[in-house]
């Protein structure tokens, strides 16, 4: 990277005659901005393009390939000074946005990366929409980092039937058919494309009463009055807005509840772990706050540090809470969460410690690193080992943080995180986007992440990432849009649909019955040959969008699965065991409790029954068993151990009845049950 220093540049009045920016360095515009207007927008400003009175352009040439920084956030301007950027692309006139930036630096400074290429001039104004002061910027050119060829290609089509408005960000399935459809709304509107078997989609509108409060931040969506139908919560930067579903999914009720809420992200979670969805707000300039279900689909608002009685959720007085992301860090079975932060305060970690009691262990986790400043993160077990790993995700000038959980499985104790961006890929990338999200999009059993700069981050396994370019294609609400187990993006009324390649994979789609409708919450687990997967439930992953509720796992070239397990909020385990690759699983919340009907008296016998202290196993025919697991009557798996002899000691279980699961030398599964005196 160079950078070096150059004396003070005016911007000129107007787009036709530019200041030229003649390589990196440090750039003073000298206030007032005075000159011409901007009429194309491209920094990112919410839904509503507003158009400033007065702009300073320059003109930017490179003499290479590079990857570029435009910054505002930089010590120089002491205080930082309130800048929008747009960058173009196209002569005068014709100009079309390539880049921008509004409020991603410190103090709503600005910071925008984008690829430049050779000889190519790139048209960059300033303009007065916040502030007309003078202040400087810093040009960064940085080497082009060489892209993989993309894993999966993916195809753009137009649905014309798309609601024609800024609030195109769900997509979950809307009717229980288990498919994932498009949810768009307005304030009178809610307008569902529903999907056909053959992927097509059928348009349904519902008429509401006006909502106070529009998604302009976030959208969550989840069943939160138990009637089978997916109900929506909209985050505004005033408020709340649910959208409740009636019992056949023919109507819905509008409800502002009305509390002053700068809302960020949004979430339905059960955070008493009731049965019932409650929901979640970030809070920008104030302790984050909740709403909490009474079973009947009635809340009661909650803010955290200041209504008695309420969990502690991010208190902090200053706020800057972007992005919550409920997720179970320590593997003991409730949803723990991660709050991202922008421009101030570090990241927040709070474990649900049960009974209410949530216990912030940010600096034991030491993933409270400042700087930061992140929009959203990406949370997933990027490593396969069993434990939900961050992304802390850039949306300014202090970069990516890449960081391993290192909980200690044996006894769900947390250990530090460990830091490990550099070397993972996540160093080298200095594009930056409010959004990230974490899912497995070539199906190869690693779970991949989609930001900024129109590209995939694809997991190489190694947690090292590299990246894919999609030119056009940017991130939104994430489903599997033609039912082919391969996951599509959408981007407002364009669908990107996955062409696939040759990889397996499954989906499971999960009804809660003790626990809440949608399973939101729930640990989802496959084995096989790979080792162990997870997943966790969750409503609003990233920053913005609502993605789909169905549990989608890749699992590369691997012809078979062991077993899948879900692990319920309810403390319920059902475990489905081979089921086939290349499907879509319904799970029912109790329908798979383990059951003992694949084993016959001529492929394995146990003795004694009861056991005492060891369960001896006689083979009845030529079976070879490699491990043995015992699972409780409930079909909460209690022990997985490799079977070095033809014995299995029990002594340590409590008194009750047990299933033992053998699995042979090809991967087949028997089971018997057995009583532990």
């Amino acid at each position: 990277m160079l950078c070096v220093a150059f004396p003070y540049a005016y911007g000129q009045n107007s787009c036709e005659a530019p200041a030229v920016v003649t390589g990196p360095g440090l750039y003073s515009v000298a206030g007032p901005i005075n000159g011409s207007a901007a009429t194309l927008i491209c920094a990112d400003n919410g839904p509503v393009e507003e158009f400033p009175a007065a702009a300073e352009w320059y003109a930017y040439t490179p003499s290479q390939d590079f990857t570029v920084t435009i910054t505002t956030n930089i010590t120089q301007n002491n205080p930082r000074v309130d800048t929008r950027i747009h960058v173009y692309t196209g002569a005068c006139g014709t100009l079309a946005c390539h880049a921008g930036d509004d409020d991603s630096g410190l103090d709503f400074s600005s910071s925008v990366t984008f690829n430049v290429v050779a000889n190519t001039t790139y048209i960059v104004a300033f303009d007065n929409k916040w502030s007309s002061n003078a202040f400087t910027f810093q040009l960064i050119e940085n080497a082009v980092i060489v892209p993989i060829p993309p894993p999966v290609s993916f195809t753009a089509q137009t649905i014309s039937t798309v609601l024609n408005s800024h609030y195109n960000s769900c997509a979950v399935d809307m009717n229980n058919d288990s498919r994932d459809d498009l949810v768009g709304v307005d304030v009178n509107n809610i307008r569902i494309n529903y999907q056909n078997p053959d992927g097509t989609f059928t348009v349904r509108d519902y008429p509401t009463t006006t909502a106070n409060f529009m998604p302009e931040w976030s959208m969550a969506a989840g069943d939160y009055n138990k009637d089978g139908y997916n109900d929506l919560l909209y985050g505004s930067g005033t408020g709340l807005t649910f959208m409740k579903s009636n019992s056949s999914g023919s109507a819905y009720t509008e409800d502002s509840p009305g509390q002053y809420i700068f809302c960020q992200r949004t979430n339905f979670v059960d955070i008493n772990n009731d049965g019932n969805l409650d929901a979640f707000s970030c809070h920008d300039v104030k302790p984050n706050v909740y709403y909490i279900n009474d079973g009947t689909g009635h809340f009661t608002y909650y803010q955290s540090g200041i209504t008695p009685g309420a969990y502690n959720l991010g208190v902090l007085m200053t706020g800057g809470n972007y992005a919550s992301l409920w997720s179970d860090f320590d593997n003991d079975g409730d949803s723990d969460l991660f709050i991202s932060k922008c421009s101030g305060p570090p990241c927040e970690l709070h474990r649900n410690d049960g009974n209410g009691v949530f216990t912030d262990i940010s600096a034991i986790a030491q993933i409270n690193v400042t700087p930061i400043q992140s929009w959203s993160s990406a949370v997933a077990d990027f490593d396969n080992d069993g434990d939900m790993d961050i992304l802390v995700g850039a949306n300014g000038g202090s970069g990516n943080k890449f960081f391993r959980n290192n909980l200690d499985k044996a006894n769900n104790v947390e250990e530090a995180f460990s830091d490990i961006t550099i070397g993972s890929g996540w160093d080298l990338d200095i594009t930056n986007n409010r959004d990230y999200i974490a899912y497995d999009f070539d199906n190869d059993g690693f779970v991949d992440v989609m930001g900024g700069g129109n590209k995939i981050m694809y997991n190489r396994g190694n947690n090292t990432f590299a990246h894919a370019n999609y030119p056009g294609m940017n991130l939104g609400p994430i489903g599997d849009f033609n039912n082919d187990g391969f996951l599509d993006i959408q981007n407002g009324n364009k669908i990107y649909k996955s062409q696939g390649n040759s990889n397996k994979w499954i989906t499971i789609n999960l009804h809660g019955i003790q626990s809440n409708s949608n399973g939101i919450g729930a640990r989802v687990e496959i084995y096989g040959e790979w080792g162990k997967q997870i997943r966790d439930v969750r409503s609003g992953d990233g920053f913005e969008f609502m993605s789909s509720l169905n549990v989608h796992f890749g699992i590369g070239a691997a012809t078979a699965i062991d077993k899948v397990v879900v692990r319920w909020p309810s403390g319920t385990v059902d475990t489905v065991l081979n089921p086939s690759p290349n499907q879509n699983l319904n799970v029912r919340e109790g329908d798979f409790l383990l059951a003992v009907n694949n084993a016959t008296a001529t492929t394995f016998s146990i003795y004694p029954n009861p056991a005492n202290d060891m369960l001896h196993i006689q083979s009845g025919q030529s079976v070879t068993f490699k491990s043995a697991s015992i699972f409780d009557i409930s079909g909460r798996e209690i022990q997985d151990k490799e079977l070095l002899t033809q014995s299995v000691d029990v002594k340590s279980l409590p008194a009750g009845s047990y299933i033992l699961v053998l699995k042979d030398q090809q991967g087949n599964q028997f089971s018997q049950k057995f009583l532990k005196k």
